[in-house]
């Protein structure tokens, strides 16, 4: 834990799921700069403000006494605002938390907006937030300098109106934004759907659907094309959980390989399960059941009552790179499966996903490998 100093008080704040050896803090150096712009400038806030983007809850925490609306696209930033809101004793209970695909206030008045690492999700929500804007409504964005690119301040200038730029401090910058109503801003593109390609299993030839901001938006990504490949053949009632699920391409294999298979969806972004379920009801007949859940990894699933876990893990989270988000997914599977139930995992080969499998479940084997991939079979004992 780790104490955040602003004009408006100190706080102190954590990621989300908290880990005391959790070497990264839940702000920087541009949450920092933002809130002294709001005090330099004495910006108004007795109006709607809209907080997208932010991470950990840092802004809300600080911005509290104005009941700011957050909109986020991240299950865990969500956990951790909330606790970070109750850590602090403020005025949580008037905090509004919305999703990304929520309906946003009807008129914003303020709007923050933390870069997100996605050009696609910035362009997604400044589509969506955009009607609600006004000439006179206050538009900050605040970022790393590494984050903030001229392709950024493109989609500010193209869907906002006049956009600059702040000095850099502490190698972070500022986004100055003057909304025009009248902009000819043109249709939102997202979602988009692809073909897949053949040879790849059940899910051949179908149309997938991907809101802004998951990974491999525009083209199936090759980790997943050798899992679909080669995914167990398995027959039978049982509960499968496409676990880090994307846009769900993983989870519809399953479940038109299986018809027999309750599938559930996790993923710990809102877009990514709104792009699975709008790829599972696109493909799969009418009545066939299948749970959608936002939550850090399999933590909302009840112990032993998994039959098969399907995952392919992200190795950086939140722009860190880790092994983090792999580990509690492995343990998660582990506690979630029934006794002789499986979990599979793809990879890349350097990562060593084997080794961290074989401590935990005492066994793991290889199901498919080639130069780049590897599948591994680990089983619950």
């Amino acid at each position: 834990m780790n104490r955040f100093t602003t004009s408006r008080g100190e706080f102190d704040l954590t990621r989300f799921p908290e880990d005391p050896r959790d070497p990264f803090r839940a702000w920087d150096a541009a949450d920092e700069y933002l809130l002294r712009h709001l005090d330099d400038e004495q910006t108004d806030l007795s109006g709607t403000v809209v907080v997208l983007g932010d991470r950990w809850g840092a802004l809300v925490t600080a911005l509290a006494d104005h009941r700011p609306v957050q909109i986020t696209d991240s299950f865990l930033g969500r956990q951790a605002t909330l606790a970070n809101l109750e850590r602090n004793k403020v005025a949580g209970e008037a905090i509004r938390l919305r999703t990304t695909g929520d309906a946003p206030p009807d008129r914003i008045d303020v709007l923050l907006i933390r870069v997100p690492k996605s050009l696609a999700l910035l362009e997604d929500q400044l589509h969506r937030l955009a009607p609600h804007v006004h000439s006179g409504t206050v538009v900050v964005g605040a970022g790393m300098v590494a984050e903030i690119h001229t392709s950024t301040l493109s989609l500010f200038e193209r869907i906002l109106g006049p956009t600059r730029t702040s000095l850099a401090a502490k190698k972070a910058r500022l986004i100055f934004c003057t909304p025009d109503p009248g902009l000819p801003r043109g249709d939102n593109p997202w979602p988009r759907s692809y073909p897949l390609p053949t040879g790849i299993g059940a899910v051949s030839g179908l149309t997938v659907t991907n809101h802004a901001g998951i990974f491999c938006a525009d083209r199936l990504d090759v980790g997943t094309r050798f899992f679909l490949k080669n995914l167990p053949r398995r027959r039978g009632p049982e509960h499968v959980v496409d676990l880090g699920c994307g846009n769900g391409v993983v989870g519809l294999a399953a479940a038109l390989g299986n018809p027999e298979a309750q599938v559930t969806f996790i993923d710990e972004s809102y877009q990514a399960l709104a792009s699975a379920e709008a790829t599972f009801r696109a493909n799969v007949a009418s009545g066939t059941t299948a749970e959608f859940l936002a939550a850090d990894g399999l933590s909302g699933v009840p112990a032993g009552t998994v039959d098969l876990v399907l995952n392919n893990p992200p190795f950086h989270t939140h722009r860190a790179t880790t092994d983090a988000t792999a580990w509690r997914m492995f343990n998660g599977s582990r506690a979630a499966l029934r006794r002789g139930g499986e979990l599979w995992v793809v990879g890349n080969r350097h990562l060593g996903y084997h080794a961290k499998l074989r401590r935990l479940f005492g066994n793991c084997e290889v199901a498919a490998s080639d130069p780049r991939f590897v599948v591994l079979r680990a089983v619950k004992r």
